[in-house]
């Protein structure tokens, strides 16, 4: 099936893979060629891809998405995302750091906008700690 991972700043990945498993507000899913036609609401969480049907789990592909909006046919699936960060390029530390600051910003808050914001912010930089985790074990293997 095809896969369009498309972000505010553009296409991030448009190929044919052979699975990918997804965060939706309703819980995670599992996509796979043939499945029937959906679209649900994407959540802040992790994206995985499987390329090809044998690959084992260390060849998976990881993102750490924001919500959006996710569009299932037989024969594509189309994310539609403001953020999709590839594991690759998401540092622990960075990471670490960015969870630490929207921690202080929520502390700090005065109003309930941004306590609202800086949840996001926390949400954000947990999702892309938890990429950097998978993508950190997935070297070790």
């Amino acid at each position: 099936m095809h896969l369009q991972l498309i972000t505010l700043t553009g296409v991030s990945i448009d190929k044919d893979v052979y699975e990918l498993m997804a965060p939706t507000t309703a819980g995670d899913i599992a996509v796979f060629p043939g499945h029937e036609p959906l679209v649900t609401m994407a959540a802040p969480g992790v994206l995985a891809v499987r390329t090809e049907k044998g690959d084992k789990d260390e060849k998976l592909e990881y993102f750490a998405i924001s919500g959006g909006i996710i569009e299932i046919n037989p024969k594509y699936v189309r994310v539609l995302v403001d953020e999709a960060d590839a594991g690759a390029d998401i540092t622990e530390a960075d990471s670490k750091a960015a969870l630490d600051r929207a921690m202080k910003l929520r502390d700090n808050a005065t109003s309930q906008v941004d306590i609202e914001k800086a949840m996001q912010l926390i949400t954000q930089s947990q999702v892309r700690l938890r990429v950097a985790d998978l993508q950190r074990h997935r070297r070790q293997r």
